[in-house]
C-alpha cells in the first residue's frame, strides 16, 4: 500500500516529541544501550553519548554518576569540560577574523606578539592552527615550580614561560600536537579584537548559535548542572586534581553539553559562523613542506579509517575524556562526554561508530605468518631509553605488550601498516631496510619512532 507524503507528514506530527526519529532504529539503540550500560555502572563516573543522523538526534542517553559523593546520576544535557575540543572554537574565531581582513593565515605571529622570538624562522598563524609551528607543548614541559598547573596566569605570563624555548623543528616540516600554538591563538584574538578571548567566543560564536549552556570556568563560579570529574587510583575513584582555568584558556577551557555541541555542528554546516568555502579549508589536511599530510586542518583531525572519512577531535583533562566525530558521507555526528580520566574513550569511539555506521572501522586483512614473524621482537622509543614495546604472538594474534598487564592486538590495513585495536587516532607502520624490520613509526599527535633492539 502506498501512503501519500501528506499522510506520512501528518503521522509524524502525531508522534510524541523525539519519538519519530529516535524510535526508527531500535537495533542500534539496543546495541548502544548494551555497550554503555555494561561500561558505566550507576556507582561509577559516567558518560553521555549523543548521535545524530541527517540532522536529527537519534540517540542521547547517559549512564553512570555525575557526582559520586552525592550519588547523583548523570542526566542528558549536563555540562562537561570539553578539553581540546575547545580548539575548534578557537580556530573558527581566527577564521572569522581572517574573513574580516584583520589578519592573514600567512602572517607571522610576531605581527601580533612582537616580543615572541623568531628563532630564525617565520612562524605563521597557519602553523599555529595546524600544529606545525615547532613550538613545544607547554603542557609537556618541565618548569620547576611546584603544582604550577594550579597557579593562575594571565595569557601573556604563560606565553612568557615557554616563548624562549628552542623550536623542536622547522615550521611547516612536521606535525606535532602543541597546546602552546592554540594558547597563542587565543592571545592573538584578544590583541586583534580588543576583547578578552572568552568574551569574543561568547559574543561571536556561542550567542549566535543559542549555545546557552556553554562557557568558561573562572574563579570558582557556579556552573549549573556541571558534573564532577574523577581519576582512577587502583580499584578506587578519587576526585580529579585541580587545574587553574587559566592553564587551559583557548587550548582547552570550554565547558559544554552534548546538545549544545550538536547546535555547534549544525550552525557550522549551515554557514552561520563562516562561509562554507572557508569551513572546507578548515577541513582540509595541512600539506607539509615535503608534500606529506599533517592529517590535521584548522582545529580538526581529518581521518580515513577503512575507507570511512571523519572530521573529529578528542579531548582529555584530569577528570574528563571527550570525543566529537562527524562522518560527512554518512551525515552522522557523534559526541562522547565522560567524567573520568580513565574512561576508554578511544575504544568507545571505535565501537559506537561501528554500531551506528554498521561497518567495522578497523577491518583486519590477512597477513602471512612468515611476514608477521619479521615484526616480532622488542623495540625502544627513540630519544626515550627505557620505554619499550614488545611485539609477540598471543592467542593466535600479533599483539603489542606495553606492560605485564597491558597487551593490545595489532590490526593490519596492509602488510606493513597497522593500528592498535580500538585506537583510531594512531597510524603505524613497520619499516624494512635491506629486507629486515628495523623500526616502526607511530603518527599520533606527532611522529614517534620505535627502534628494534634485537
Amino acid at each position: 500500500m502506498n501512503l501519500s507524503p501528506l499522510f506520512i507528514c501528518i503521522c509524524s506530527l502525531l508522534l510524541a516529541p523525539g519519538e519519530s526519529r529516535a524510535q526508527q532504529d531500535k537495533p542500534t539503540t539496543r546495541k548502544l544501550d548494551d555497550l554503555l550500560s555494561a561500561r558505566f555502572p550507576a556507582a561509577a563516573p559516567g558518560c553521555e553519548v549523543l548521535v545524530a543522523r541527517k540532522g536529527a538526534i537519534i540517540y542521547d542517553k547517559t549512564f553512570g554518576s555525575a557526582n559520586l559523593e552525592l550519588d547523583l546520576p548523570l542526566k542528558p544535557g549536563m555540562a562537561f569540560s570539553l578539553a581540546s575540543i575547545t580548539k575548534q572554537f578557537t580556530a573558527v574565531a581566527i577564521l572569522q577574523l581572517v574573513g574580516q581582513g584583520k589578519l592573514s593565515l600567512t602572517d607571522s605571529i610576531r605581527k601580533f606578539v612582537p616580543d615572541f622570538p623568531s628563532k630564525g624562522h617565520t612562524i605563521t598563524i597557519e602553523n599555529l592552527l595546524t600544529h606545525t609551528s615547532g613550538i613545544g607543548d607547554y603542557m609537556q614541559m618541565s618548569f620547576g615550580g611546584i603544582n604550577m598547573e594550579r597557579w593562575d596566569f594571565g595569557p601573556g605570563q604563560l606565553i612568557d614561560s615557554f616563548k624562549s624555548r628552542p623550536l623542536e623543528f622547522e615550521p611547516g616540516t612536521r606535525f606535532s600536537y602543541s597546546n602552546s600554538g592554540y594558547y597563542l591563538l587565543g592571545y592573538i584574538i584578544e590583541k586583534i579584537s580588543g576583547l578578552r578571548y572568552q568574551r569574543y567566543i561568547e559574543d561571536n560564536l556561542l550567542k549566535p548559535l543559542g549555545m546557552n549552556h556553554t562557557g568558561f570556568d573562572s574563579a570558582g563560579i557556579i556552573i549549573p548542572n556541571r558534573v564532577s570529574g574523577y581519576r582512577r587510583d587502583g580499584d578506587q575513584y578519587k576526585n580529579a586534581d585541580y587545574w587553574s582555568p587559566t592553564i587551559l584558556y583557548s587550548a582547552g577551557g570550554l565547558i559544554s553539553t552534548a546538545p549544545d555541541l550538536f547546535k555547534w555542528h549544525q550552525g557550522l554546516y549551515a554557514g552561520q559562523l563562516l562561509k562554507r568555502e572557508t569551513l572546507q579549508k578548515a577541513f582540509a589536511p595541512y600539506v607539509l613542506k615535503d608534500g606529506g599530510s599533517a592529517g590535521y586542518g584548522y582545529g580538526w583531525y581529518l581521518r580515513n579509517q577503512n575507507g570511512v572519512r571523519s572530521i573529529e577531535h578528542q579531548g582529555g583533562l584530569p577528570g574528563f575524556q571527550t570525543w566529537e566525530t562527524y562522518y560527512p558521507e554518512q551525515d552522522v555526528f557523534i559526541v562522547i562526554l565522560c567524567n573520568s580520566g580513565a574512561a576508554p574513550v578511544d575504544e568507545l569511539a571505535v565501537k559506537i561508530s561501528g554500531i551506528v555506521l554498521n561497518i567495522s572501522l578497523q577491518a583486519d586483512i590477512h597477513v602471512d605468518d612468515a611476514i608477521l614473524d619479521r615484526y616480532l621482537g622488542t623495540y625502544e622509543m627513540s630519544g626515550a631509553p627505557g620505554r619499550k614495546i614488545t611485539i609477540l604472538r598471543m592467542a593466535g594474534r600479533v599483539v603489542a605488550k606495553f606492560s605485564e598487564q597491558e597487551y593490545v592486538p595489532l590490526v593490519f590495513q596492509t602488510q606493513t601498516r597497522f593500528q592498535f585495536k580500538n585506537l583510531l587516532n594512531a597510524d603505524c607502520e613497520f619499516v624494512l631496510e635491506n629486507g629486515k624490520v628495523t623500526r616502526f613509526i607511530v603518527n599520533q599527535n606527532g611522529r614517534y619512532e620505535w627502534l628494534r633492539l634485537d
